[in-house]
């Protein structure tokens, strides 16, 4: 309880037996701590440095607790003081990263990472460090990290960051393919699956992404590209792999591939009249709809098709042979 403040599990057991009795000598503290009586008076020396206890100056050798109000109060406050300093100096290593990075040179834009651990630590440090978004295509071959091992996944959805995963068939098939397939769907994270993705590819909130090299090297390679061409055409890759897979779901039975279901007559003339330039509270009064229901409706076809405005929609409706073009 108090490692905050730099005592491990002994020097506050130390220090709760100190405070429990007052005062007390070496001996007696090692019988209460069932320790020997050198540790106990190591604990004790570190007490005092913390200014938590002090020695007796009546009596020689016995030990005296300082008052946990007043000793632990001013370690707190210096705690706190110096996590100020440590987040003032993040704040301004923030501020002059983000100065730096205003023209980034283009050989800035892309980072080689090597070795397996190294890899690693960029992969949870996107999903620590993401407030919005994490994207990603995920193979049946983990490299570096497995998703048992993806602890900063769960911390970065309890933040409230949106997840959208498209994973191939075949990681259903691994051992614990499906029960941290079950774990992300609890999450409400979005699942989807295809055939086979292109390649392994993680995206945070559109601003960096991390893409392995699957050249024949020795070791784990990677890629972490930031805002450039490359990135939008990363982002775009993932976006055109999304659109064409299945969702997944969680039932009673486990987890499922969902196929979407297609517009029905009332979509369709939902769609035709938007189209054809028509307002949604016009739709709604022509088909004698509520205008919420024209609204929901729209809203679960661009879900459908996996698009994020209606231009796109419009595109896509075209594509997919929903409505015919004059």
């Amino acid at each position: 309880m108090l490692g905050a403040i730099g005592l491990d599990a002994m020097h506050e057991s130390a220090y709760r037996a100190l405070v429990s009795v007052g005062a007390a000598d070496v001996p007696d503290l090692a019988r209460r701590l069932t320790l020997g009586e050198h540790d106990t008076e190591r604990a004790l020396r570190r007490l005092e440095r913390h200014g938590l206890a002090a020695q007796s100056s009546a009596r020689p050798g016995r030990w005296v607790a300082a008052p946990p109000g007043v000793a632990l109060g001013a370690l707190l406050t210096q705690q706190r003081h110096e996590l100020e300093k440590a987040e003032l100096a993040a704040a301004l290593l923030a501020e002059e990263y983000r100065a730096t990075a205003a023209e980034p040179a283009v050989h800035d834009l892309v980072e080689v990472v090597t070795g397996a651990a190294a890899v690693t630590q960029r992969f949870l440090q996107l999903q620590l460090g993401a407030s919005e978004e994490v994207c990603a295509l995920v193979t049946d071959r983990p490299v570096a990290v497995t998703g048992m091992e993806n602890d900063a996944e769960e911390q970065a959805a309890d933040r409230g960051v949106r997840y959208r995963v498209v994973i191939e068939r075949a990681v259903l098939d691994q051992p614990h393919g499906i029960t941290e397939l079950s774990a992300a769907l609890g999450r409400d994270e979005q699942v989807r699956v295809v055939d086979k993705v292109p390649t392994k590819l993680v995206v945070a909130d559109g601003a960096i992404a991390l893409v392995p090299l699957t050249s024949r090297m020795t070791e784990p390679a990677a890629l972490v590209v930031h805002s450039s061409g490359l990135l939008e055409l990363l982002s775009g890759l993932f976006e055109s792999v999304w659109r064409n897979a299945l969702p997944l779901r969680l039932g009673a039975t486990g987890v499922t591939e969902q196929e979407p279901d297609g517009p029905d007559a009332t979509d369709l003339e939902i769609l035709s009249l938007l189209l054809a330039g028509l307002t949604d509270a016009s739709v709604a009064k022509q088909l004698d709809l509520g205008l919420r229901t024209v609204q929901r409706r729209v809203k679960r076809l661009m879900e459908l098709t996996g698009v994020t405005t209606r231009l796109q929609l419009g595109w896509h409706v075209y594509e997919r042979g929903w409505v015919a073009r004059n």
